[in-house]
């Protein structure tokens, strides 16, 4: 069940709106569920039309306009808690229950020893996506004139989702993971444009790509500009010589003006420290990354040439490929609870898929998807203090390479071996997940090495080589893609992987260095 929430200042205009047709008349049936015990006395479950809407914001309001009170911000509380659309429906009653017991653990109720405040949960049919869910509008006003107290709601409301999904049965979503979604509008404007997919999530693809393969941030910088998209640096208060964040766009069409976002934004583990936890660094490669930021900014050339613009050697598809292979062994001594490290891994093999995308699909792809997929295990709800560094085998080396392939119809046996690899680490985190009984996130990776990446494998020239499947639910998967898992070693050679924390600096030109400060 996925809360969001939203405030402002217009009760009026929030209940008309959600009794009225919708944007794209989607809105078939609007009724109440439950609310407070005043306003269901006077209103049943009958159809609203506008004067209904009206009359209920107005009780709503009430104590607020009785009262005088003011609330910095706006005093109107609206939450929707939505089911996926495979979930299928739940009864009103069902919605209702629901709906008292999340605005008791909210505080909006008497439960909580307070004055209760005014609020009606709303239920108008499936969105436009197909799911079924509800809406609360509250007034963050009790009823003897105190203010209901709006700090840490979002945190509240996901700890509430999670443990009404356990009482009630419902699909219970992870805890530890969460990915950023889209906005309302995002594909509607993406299909008025004519765009294949919403931008935010094309920038997203080819910051992890470009941030992936590339060795320190000035190589990031280049990398990404090579990509046709526009990047700009985010300087301290003040400042020229202290980058703490960035932005990106996608080229616009001339005369239309590019739509930026934010490294946050885009995901939860592509802010710049977040980045910069991951490339190496030095006074000197600090000065040399912000050279490149105030090229990007001014729209000049790259300072250097660095790496980007050179192919690799082709011994180096070997060398990665085995890199990885022994990642997917240390994985197996990794425990399920060590989530900064599976989230590691997912962020770097979701990088090499998405540099493979970047470089050979036109349009997304098998191996978009991959990525996009790998990348919900690589968001973390709450991440350690300092970022965390692989210094044992991962897929960096494999996104670099990748970064450098074409397809022109066929792909290469080098490939086709990096694939399996790949794979291999890509079944190790549905593994992963299988077993720490998230078994939503399991059966989507499984569905995309299935449905997806075989398309990819089917194009590749075949590997020899034992298929060895880990388990019954995903054998099949593994040998339509060609996906063979690398015989197992014996367990005295296994060796875990090694983490250190990374500690990230910016330089000034005076040469000194300083924390970063960004989000």
């Amino acid at each position: 069940m996925i809360p969001n929430i939203t405030k402002g200042d217009r009760m009026a205009g929030l209940l008309v709106y959600l009794a009225g047709p919708g944007r794209a008349n989607e809105h078939t049936d609007p009724h109440l569920v439950t609310g407070s015990a005043p306003i269901m006395a006077w209103h049943n479950d009958d159809q609203l039309n506008r004067d209904a809407a009206l009359s209920i914001a107005h009780q709503l309001d009430q104590a607020k306009n009785v009262l005088g009170v003011d609330v910095k911000g706006g005093h109107v509380w609206h939450c929707s808690l939505s089911l996926r659309a495979e979930e299928g429906d739940l009864t009103d009653q069902k919605w209702a229950e629901i709906a008292n017991d999340f605005m008791d653990e909210m505080g909006f109720t008497e439960a909580g020893g307070k004055a209760p405040v005014s609020w009606v949960a709303l239920r108008h049919g499936h969105s436009k996506a197909g799911n079924d869910h509800i809406h609360i509008a509250a007034s963050m006003v009790r009823e003897d004139g105190t203010k209901w107290s709006s700090h840490l709601d979002f945190k509240r409301a996901q700890e509430s989702a999670r443990s009404l999904e356990q009482k009630y049965g419902l699909e219970e979503l992870s805890p530890v993971y969460a990915m950023r979604g889209l906005r309302p509008g995002e594909r509607e404007a993406a299909e008025r444009r004519g765009a294949p997919e919403p931008e935010r999530r094309s920038l997203a693809r080819k910051v992890r790509a470009c941030a992936t393969a590339a060795v320190d941030e000035a190589e990031f910088v280049r990398r990404f500009r090579r990509t046709g998209a526009m990047i700009k640096p985010r300087f301290a208060a003040g400042r020229d010589d202290v980058v703490v964040g960035y932005s990106v766009a996608e080229r616009p069409a001339k005369g239309v003006r590019p739509v930026w976002y934010g490294g946050g934004h885009l995901a939860k583990d592509l802010t710049l420290p977040r980045l910069r936890g991951a490339w190496n660094d030095s006074p000197q490669l600090a000065t040399e990354a912000v050279a490149e930021w105030g090229a990007a900014a001014r729209g000049r050339r790259p300072i250097n040439i660095g790496r980007e613009a050179h192919e690799p050697d082709p011994q180096m598809w070997e060398r990665y490929s085995n890199e990885i292979a022994q990642l997917r062994e240390n994985l197996r001594n990794v425990p399920l609870d060590d989530h900064n490290t599976w989230a590691q891994v997912a962020r770097e093999t979701s990088g090499a898929f998405a540099a493979w995308s970047t470089a050979t699909e036109a349009t997304p792809g098998p191996l978009a998807a991959a990525a996009d997929e790998l990348s919900k295990t690589a968001q973390l709800r709450r991440y350690p203090v300092r970022p965390i560094k692989s210094v044992g085998p991962s897929a960096r080396g494999a996104s670099m390479v990748l970064m450098a392939a074409t397809m022109g119809g066929t792909g290469t046996a080098a490939q086709a071996i990096m694939l399996r690899q790949l794979l291999n680490v890509a079944k190790a985190v549905h593994d992963m997940h299988k077993a720490s009984n998230d078994l939503r996130r399991a059966q989507q990776i499984n569905e995309l090495v299935r449905k997806q990446l075989s398309q990819v494998a089917a194009a590749l020239p075949s590997v020899p080589g034992p298929v060895q499947a880990v388990d019954a639910e995903a054998a099949e998967a593994v040998r339509t893609s060609a996906a063979g898992q690398t015989p197992a070693r014996a367990a005295d050679s296994v060796v875990p992987p090694k983490y250190e924390q990374a500690r990230t600096h910016v330089t000034t030109r005076g040469g000194t260095t300083r924390p970063d400060i960004e989000r």
